[in-house]
């Protein structure tokens, strides 16, 4: 699937057509209700500032749930042979971080030192194939 872009400047993202990109990102990411910060309708604490990539679409989603009411398809997990690669984006700085960097930043962005929510690295397995 291919994003097309949205100039929505900073408004909500409830109202775009299901292919639509968010056009406040400088990557691909979709979703449902996502602030300036990648926060969505279903996480919204101050440490909720990570979208992920999906493999199946190569597009930025806040979380799983995001992906299950927007994508037309199943979700699948970011390869393990593809760690190296950009997957997580901070919400804060908007800095791309590859599979590895989020795994070793310990709940905390490397560039900005913004918060990470423990709980999206507890359920990392919805998310990318295991990563040792």
């Amino acid at each position: 699937m291919v994003c097309v872009r949205a100039d929505v400047s900073d408004r909500n993202t409830d109202s775009l057509n299901k292919k639509e990109c968010d056009g406040r990102f400088a990557v691909p990411l979709r979703g449902v209700g996502v602030d300036a910060e990648t926060r969505c309708h279903h996480y919204q604490t101050a440490k909720d500032v990570i979208a992920i990539k999906f493999a199946c679409c190569e597009t930025y989603y806040p979380c799983f749930q995001c992906h299950e009411a927007i994508a037309d398809h199943e979700p699948t997990q970011w390869p393990r042979d593809r760690c190296a690669e950009p997957a997580v984006l901070c919400g804060s700085c908007r800095t791309e971080l590859t599979v590895t960097e989020y795994f070793d930043a310990a709940h905390q962005c490397p560039h900005c030192d913004s918060a990470f929510n423990p709980g999206c690295y507890s359920h990392r397995s919805r998310y990318f194939e295991r990563h040792e």
